[in-house]
């Protein structure tokens, strides 16, 4: 676990300080520089691109992760890098052409409740397909295992780029028809510093040449697909239903929620940038032992962190809740929602990991089916009668079952278990401590507030997992700590 663990941390770091730097701006900047509407808007456009995303990408992200380790010669590797990247450009032409003859009919269905949609919808597959590149690009550098980089444009880079486009609004540089065109052209930059930085790791030599084991590298990219599509569709597909039932401002007060609650999930996205290719490459190599180890020290290490994260979120919510305008309030339940809905699938390891890089992954087709199915009809279903915490709802049930179906195909077809007495334990702690902080108002600002309960909590927290040794890696990594501090445990 030492090279996990290294860039794990690393990339845990950087993702929290983005998750830092985008909660400035999600909570504060964009409500107030650019308006419910245009905030909205500019949430809508992205959540949309990222939900067609994989469609441009073609799978190749993953599908370079997983091939690349099991070619031998330079010459061979060489090959198959150029294929990853050029083979998605021919796919993508003829669904740029699709979108063109259609466009007038997809304009009016997506600007069917809200006009302003209109004028903006060409943006869509262009910041769709620079998400695409910039994701393969990125599996360039971490099949050469360097995650952090990419990462830190993922996670910081952008949102400093959007920070710097919000402050551009309020100096009234730009208007905010203005900052919508530039987000398309934030992405854009992205790309290319991410595509630069991979060919600096390996100097590129294209040739389109067609892999021997095309067959299986393109059946496998079809249903990374449909599993892209599905975890990009379970991420922004309600903020796009949202758009057919309800005025656009219900989005951006959907996105502050989420948002809140997406830092849950900030320890998976980080581990699991460095975990996927040793996963990729124990299964290669049938190393069941090592994998179910794996399985569990993920599922544990991350059941911590995002415990504690969770914790922290869930006890301090309504003083949050009190720094954004009171329009906003109503997505406090939403927040409890979605964070359950992540934290029920980060205890779950690199459960998905396992599943993309085993011969059972043709199943992520039919659980995707399902999912969809579910997530589409449950939505259509509840949000018109509750809004936008009935989109929550439907998206907490969604994940649930989707979460449980591939834990169960894990567990009965690849005997790997991700849970130990560990788990509940973990769980236990969890609940109590928020049962003790939740109802304890301190009378004072909110930031000084929620500054003192996290303390209080970090300390019970740590002290708890510490002594009953919940993570034997992560109290190594304490004790390291504790020993530069010189602290006695």
């Amino acid at each position: 676990m030492g090279i996990v663990l290294n860039q794990s941390l690393k990339n845990t770091i950087i993702t929290y300080i983005g998750f830092g730097i985008g909660a400035i701006n999600t909570i504060y900047l964009y409500p107030v520089f650019l308006g419910a509407t245009y905030y909205a808007l500019s949430n809508y456009l992205v959540s949309s691109a990222n939900v067609i995303m994989p469609l441009f990408a073609i799978g190749m992200q993953n599908t370079l992760v997983k091939y690349y380790s099991q070619y031998k010669t330079e010459k061979e590797r060489s090959e198959f890098l150029s294929f990853t990247v050029l083979f998605p450009l021919l796919l993508c032409i003829p669904l740029v052409l699709i979108s063109l003859f259609f466009y007038d009919d997809i304009t009016s269905f997506l600007s069917k409740e809200n006009p302003v949609v209109k004028t903006f919808v060409w943006l869509i597959p262009f910041i769709a397909l620079c998400m695409a590149y910039f994701e393969i690009f990125y599996a360039w550098a971490r099949v050469h295992m360097h995650s952090v980089f990419g990462n830190f444009i993922k996670e910081v880079g952008l949102r400093l780029l959007f920070l710097g486009a919000l402050i551009a609004v309020y100096l009234k540089w730009i208007t905010v028809v203005e900052f919508t065109y530039l987000t398309a052209g934030i992405y854009l930059l992205a790309l290319l510093v991410t595509m630069f930085y991979a060919f600096y790791i390996k100097k590129p030599v294209f040739q389109f040449s067609i892999p021997e084991n095309v067959k299986g590298i393109m059946e496998y990219s079809f249903y990374i697909i449909l599993s892209g599509s599905v975890a990009n569709l379970l991420l922004d597909g309600d903020k796009m239903i949202l758009n057919q039932y309800m005025k656009i401002e219900n989005i951006a007060y959907y996105s502050v929620a989420t948002y809140i609650a997406l830092v849950i999930s900030v320890p998976s996205r980080a581990m699991h940038q460095i975990v996927y290719p040793i996963t990729a490459k124990l299964m290669h190599e049938n190393k069941h032992d090592e994998l179910n180890d794996l399985y569990k020290k993920t599922s544990i290490n991350l059941q911590m962190v995002g415990g504690f994260v969770m914790l922290c979120i869930f006890v301090n919510i309504d003083q949050l809740y009190e720094l954004v305008p009171k329009e906003y309030a109503g997505g406090i339940m939403v927040v409890f929602m979605i964070g359950l809905s992540k934290y029920f699938d980060l205890i779950l390891g690199n459960n998905n990991a396992i599943i993309f890089n085993s011969k059972y992954y043709r199943m992520v087709l039919f659980l995707g089916l399902m999912l969809v199915f579910l997530t589409i009809s449950l939505n259509m279903f509840f949000i018109p009668r509750y809004g936008i915490i009935g989109s929550a709802f439907a998206t907490l049930l969604s994940i649930t079952l989707y979460s449980i179906a591939k834990l169960l195909f894990v567990v009965k077809r690849m005997h790997l278990y991700p849970f130990t007495n560990q788990t509940l334990y973990s769980i236990g702690i969890t609940f109590v401590i928020f049962l003790l902080f939740y109802f304890w108002k301190f009378p004072f600002h909110p930031i000084i507030a929620i500054g003192m309960k996290s303390v209080l909590v970090t300390i019970l927290y740590v002290y708890v997992n510490y002594k009953f040794v919940i993570s034997p890696e992560i109290n190594q990594a304490l004790n390291v700590v504790f020993k530069k501090l010189k602290i006695q445990k």
